[in-house]
């Protein structure tokens, strides 16, 4: 049984598609769009609460592009913590004030930084083949494998 059949939830994927890495959020979108709900926010995360407010999810997925520090490609969860100290994409709020903003109405949130290895050009090939891997992931509910960040 997929993740979709066991809880309502919402994917938030963010990104920019003319950003080298950043395209992640938005390459996954259209990945998972026939099988789940999800969100291409683009670079304005912060427009879609409103859609996010009135699905009622109890858990919120939020992808990004994130500089972890960690070999290119490298997938983690990202905790609330952690998000304060390193580059998520290229948005215009922190995504902190969004995550603070949207654990009023969202009490499961997570959040999976996809590691960049460019942020121009087209996406690159090994960032890509990790999208594919967390589609997969997303697709066989087995998100709670993906390492932490720490």
């Amino acid at each position: 049984m997929g993740l979709k059949l066991l809880m309502n939830i919402v994917i938030l994927c963010i990104g920019n598609i003319d950003g080298g890495d950043d395209a992640v959020g938005p390459y996954i979108a259209e990945k998972l769009k026939n099988n789940f709900t999800v969100i291409n926010a683009g670079t304005v995360p912060e427009n879609y609460t409103s859609i996010i407010k009135k699905h009622n999810p109890q858990k919120l997925i939020i992808i990004d592009a994130v500089d972890m520090n960690l070999d290119h490609g490298e997938i983690r969860i990202v905790p609330k913590e952690k998000i304060g100290k390193m580059t998520i994409s290229t948005h215009g709020i922190p995504i902190s004030v969004l995550i603070g903003y949207l654990e009023q109405y969202v009490d499961n949130i997570s959040i999976i930084g996809i590691q960049t290895k460019v942020m121009s050009g087209k996406i690159s090939e090994i960032v890509k083949k990790s999208a594919d891997n967390l589609v997969k992931i997303i697709h066989d509910n087995k998100i709670d494998t993906i390492e932490k960040l720490i």
